[in-house]
């Protein structure tokens, strides 16, 4: 399905991000964090990056703790509060807004994809 489905999931992981940031626009101490979406998804499609692998159930997850999506950094504020909390309510809404039309566009992409491929399997009806 080419890359379009670990877009995907990348996309999926940022919007839990995102929506994590706006649902903490009012906590103290609260930082907002972000995912580097061109960063992951380079991440998981280089063939040559070598893997580690536990080797016993107490060792930590090599991933970055979110099941292979990369660690989620922290964003650097425009205008720290004096609460210490880091969210930018407007500038998560509109990368929220952002991500949500470029989810929509992998799916649209992903649908695309499988009815050319029914199509061909149909024998172009």
């Amino acid at each position: 399905m080419g890359i379009h489905d670990a877009a995907l999931q990348v996309r999926s992981r940022r919007m839990e991000l995102l929506a994590s940031n706006i649902a903490n626009a009012d906590t103290p101490n609260y930082k907002a964090r972000d995912l580097d979406f061109r960063q992951v998804l380079k991440q998981q499609h280089q063939p040559d990056q070598l893997s580690m692998r536990r080797t016993h159930a107490a060792h930590l997850d090599a991933t970055g703790g979110a099941g292979g999506m990369g660690e989620a950094m922290y964003r650097v504020p425009n205008q720290p509060s004096l609460d210490g909390n880091t969210v930018d309510p407007q500038l998560e809404q509109a990368a929220f807004a952002e991500n949500a039309v470029q989810y929509q566009a992998s799916l649209d992409f992903l649908g695309d994809k499988f009815t050319g491929l029914r199509n061909a399997f149909r024998g172009g009806e």
